[in-house]
Order: structure tokens, then sequence, then C-alpha cells
């Protein structure tokens, strides 16, 4: 992975000092909250319902295991021992003291972590595909293309007060984890002749107006990505809107101007800022940055363990069915570890637990962590023959349940119980969700689901690509929560739409069984996953499930 050097190290550090005197000059009153709130937000300070709260970046959802176990101090030292990992591949310290701020943001420092741009309208954290430089699937490692972005984008004289927040998602394989399409700018990387590039996708967003990105090139060279990057950004800060925030973001661009209009800008802009850029000396710079991403040597390993575990441990075996995917090389694996555990807050570790993944990374993970935007942790190289050892230490500290991809592996925002913006509670619902479905043993009988839960149309639980999504609302004081089917945020993105009249927190979990159980009497097999059942059959049947019990206790 990327190593700063002299260079970040000095950028960070004046920052740092920078933000201590502003805190210094708010906590002597020389600064109003007002005054206050845009020098905090610069640095991913947050004012929420209860406390300050500080985002800190994870570029590409990438760690290693001093930096893990740096977050678990953080976490002890200046907050209530734990983080939460949010779908912007960001971990979020939710009580820190504001005097106490400069005091993270310098440990946080010391092994290369920020909070630099995770707020603010601005280029936000760049994410990608959490199984990176380790997907069988993969055509190639996105992480060096990811960085070399975060280093064009960070304080970019000119796009430090864009018309709103912008966020970028990059993925190296066609089956695409990254949710590319429901991003301002999606990065695709695509092969044409040999020669591997991008499909650039944009305005894509979720939010009060949610949308799918729109193809603007089919195939662009390696070589001019980031003067196309420039000329998309440069393009948007003159055309996108600042009369009403609720239309200023680049999906709103994109639709009232059309995808044409906006092409045809775009590659008059991208015509100028190609020759700004001296390609000999980015090409040096990205070798520079791929050199640091070159991936582990593997050791050989006998799988015989594994093969004895999964004959001998049903407990193992479930583990195994669920959190393992495909590793490029056939005796590895790459493991998720679920941090969604029946009846726990989705995205949320302890730093005993954050201690006990980084030393499982130093030991069986070849020093490597991923952060997905699903609010789990990855290890992206494990020898199979380890696996067994492995997940006997996840059981030890509550790391080892088997659910990804599951019921209960829910995407959930913070909510009301603790964002200002929230209109209802998110946290609550995704946890009662899981130990519904846990008590009645239907999980693995319904098998890959994709369970979103927002509690504001800010959608941060991403619930318009959940193949079911939650949306929670204030109705005239009380909490009530919309249903949306069929959502998707793979290489197929769809938005969910919308079942009809919302529930009550009380009747919320009873409608989602009446779904998922009309689902297990329609479906052809078992192998025929809800999403696949919910596109063969359209709506009507589930929408009968739904609101057949709710007409019958009105009549």
């Amino acid at each position: 992975m990327y190593v700063y050097d002299d260079f970040d190290r000095d950028f960070l550090a004046e920052r740092n000092r920078q933000f201590r005197a502003q805190v210094e000059r708010r906590l002597s009153g020389a600064l109003t909250e007002e005054e206050f709130r845009p020098l905090r937000l610069m640095n991913g300070l947050y004012l929420q319902l209860h406390a300050y709260m500080l985002r800190v970046a994870i570029p590409y959802g990438t760690l290693n295991p001093v930096q893990m176990h740096k977050l678990a101090d953080v976490g002890e030292r200046w907050d209530r021992g734990y983080g939460h990992f949010t779908t912007r591949q960001n971990i979020q310290f939710n009580w820190p003291q504001l005097v106490d701020v400069p005091d993270m943001l310098d440990a946080l420092a010391e092994v290369g972590l920020h909070a630099i741009q995770t707020s603010g309208n601005t280029i936000r954290n760049v994410t990608a595909d959490h199984f990176a430089g380790a997907a069988a699937d993969e055509i190639a490692d996105p992480r060096p293309w990811a960085e070399l972005i975060r280093q064009w984008s960070t304080d970019h004289p000119e796009f430090q007060f864009l018309p709103r927040k912008f966020k970028i998602a990059v993925t190296g394989a066609p089956n695409d984890r990254a949710v590319t399409r429901a991003h301002d700018i999606g990065l695709r990387m695509v092969r044409r002749d040999g020669e591997t590039g991008f499909e650039l996708i944009v305005g894509g967003g979720l939010g009060r107006t949610p949308m799918i990105g729109k193809v603007i090139r089919d195939f662009l060279p390696t070589g001019d990505l980031l003067p196309y990057l420039e000329a998309i950004v440069a393009t948007y800060n003159l055309l996108g809107r600042r009369d009403n925030k609720f239309k200023a973001r680049i999906k709103i661009t994109v639709h009232e101007n059309g995808i044409d209009r906006v092409r045809e800008l775009v590659e008059a802009r991208f015509a100028e800022t190609r020759a700004e850029f001296d390609a000999d000396a980015m090409a040096a710079h990205f070798a520079h940055i791929a050199a640091q991403f070159a991936p582990p040597a593997l050791r050989a390993a006998d799988p015989a363990p594994l093969d004895t575990a999964r004959a001998a441990d049903p407990i193992f075996r479930a583990w195994a069915d669920t959190n393992l995917h495909p590793h490029r090389d056939p005796s590895h694996a790459i493991v998720t570890i679920s941090l969604k555990a029946h009846g726990e807050t989705p995205g949320d570790a302890t730093s005993e637990q954050m201690r006990a993944i980084a030393d499982l990374a130093e030991t069986y993970g070849y020093g490597e962590i991923r952060i997905s935007h699903e609010q789990n942790v990855i290890l992206p190289h494990v020898a199979r023959a380890d696996l067994p050892a492995l997940h006997a230490t996840l059981r030890r500290y509550g790391l080892a349940t088997a659910n990804v991809g599951l019921v209960s592996d829910i995407i959930a925002c913070p909510g009301m119980d603790y964002c200002a913006l929230a209109t209802a509670r998110s946290i609550p619902i995704a946890q009662d969700i899981a130990l519904h479905f846990e008590r009645l043993k239907l999980e693995h009988d319904i098998g890959p689901l994709k369970i979103k839960i927002s509690g504001c149309i800010n959608a941060c639980g991403h619930h318009h690509v959940g193949h079911i999504g939650i949306l929670g609302l204030d109705r005239a004081g009380v909490e009530t929560y919309q249903i949306t089917l069929g959502g998707d945020g793979s290489e197929d993105a769809t938005l969910g739409e919308r079942t009809g009249p919302g529930f009550s927190a009380e009747k919320i979990i009873p409608a989602i069984e009446r779904i998922l159980r009309s689902y297990l009497d329609l479906r052809q097999s078992r192998e025929e996953s809800f999403l696949a059942a919910y596109r063969r059959l359209g709506a009507a049947p589930f929408k009968a499930a739904l609101y057949h019990e709710e007409k019958a206790d009105a009549a």
C-alpha cells in the first residue's frame, strides 16, 4: 500500500497545526460555532445530535495493521472504546471532546491517517472495490489509480468549493462491488483490443433524487484519466447550480442539461486540460505509486486443515460458506469479517476487536486490511490452510458471524441515534431485523439478500439500491418506514421501486417477514435469489403479500 513520504507528512503536520489553532480560538470564544463550522468541516469534524463526530478517511478502504491499531487506540483514549465504519469506507468516532480533536489528528497523522475532505463541498474520500488486488475476476488493481486521484484531488485549488459534495468510486473488476453507477463519477476498468482503460460514468447518486449514472466515455486510455477527471469536475464547477443545494449535485446537472450536452462540454474542456498535463511525468509518478501496491508473495500451503475443519465443524463450515470469496490464487481466500453480529450496531467495532483484526492481518493476512462500503472488514489474502485458526480467533472476539450477504448483513446509517439530519432511527430497526430472522432460523434458507436502511432522505444507508430498502421518515411526529424492492448496486445497478404506504416501527419487521415468506413460496428453487425472483415476477405478488394483512386489519 502507499506509504506517505516527507512531503505528505509535512503537509499533514501543517494542516493539523492550523486546525489546532482554530480549535483554540473556538474554545476561547474568539470564534462562534457558525464561524467555526466551515473550518471544522474542512477537517472532518461534524456537530451531531449529542456531540462532535470526527470522520477519518480510509482511502480506497485500505489499511495496514499499524493503522488499525492506531484507530483502536484513538477510540479507546478519546472516544468510548469503539469506532463506526461507514459506507464511504471511512471510520467515525462519535463522542470526541472538541479540546481533544487536535491530539486525535496528530495521533492519526503518525500512521498516515487524516480527516481531510471527509466533509464539505469538495471531492470526498475515493472509494474502491474492497476485494481490490485479490479478486479472481479482477482486470487490474484499481487502488493505484484511486491513490493517484486522491493526490490530485487533495486541496485541489479549483475544487475546494464545488456546488456540492463530490464522490468518486473505482473498480477493477467486471463484477461491480463499488456501486460505481451511484456515484458522481464511477470508474470501471475495462479491456479493449488488449489495452486497459476506463469506462467513465457520471451523474449517479442517491439521496432525495436518486439517479443511476450515465456513461460519458465507454473507453478512456489510462494515461488520460486525470485530465479527463479535471475536465468533468471543472465543467460541473461552472455548470452546476448554486441557487438550490437540493439541485446542486452533478446528477441534476446531467439531468437538466442532458448527457450529450455535458459530454460535449467535457470533451471541449478535456482538449485543453490534456495539454496542461505532462504525460511523461504523470506516467512516471503513477509507476512510483503502482510499485507500492505490488501484491504480496503468497506462500504455498497444504489445504488439508481447511478440508478437515469443514468436515468436522458445522460452525466453521457455515462461516466458510458465507464469509469466503474466491482469490486469484486458488490456495488462498478472501475473508470478510462481519461487523453485523445479530443484535449489534452494523459497522461498529470495539477497540479490542480492531486490535484483534490488526493482529490477525499481521499473522495470517500479509499485513493487509480492507474496509468495505457494506460496513465489514476484509482480509484480502489468507492461505486456506490458515482459515481454521483464523476462525477460532475471530470467534473469541465475537467476529465470526456467518452472515455475509444474508438477511442480517444490513447496511444502516447512524440514523436518529446520532445524526442531526435523521428523521427516524435506523440502528434499532437493523438490530431487530437481524434478531428476528435469527430466531426464525430462516436466514440461510432465504439466501443472498441485501437489506439497506436509511434514517432520512439523504440515503446514507444506500436504501435505493437494496434488494429490500427501508427509508425512515417522520410523518406527523411518528417514525414511518417506507419499503422499496428490487434495487441493486452491482454492474446491473437499478433503483428500488417503492411499494406503497409506510409502516410504523412496530409493524416494519412483520412487513419484511411477509415479503420474505412470499419469496420462499414463489421462488422456483433454492438457487433463485430474492432479486432474481423479483425480476422474474415483478412487484405485484410481493405488494399483495405486504399489504394483505394491513387491509385485513383495517377491515
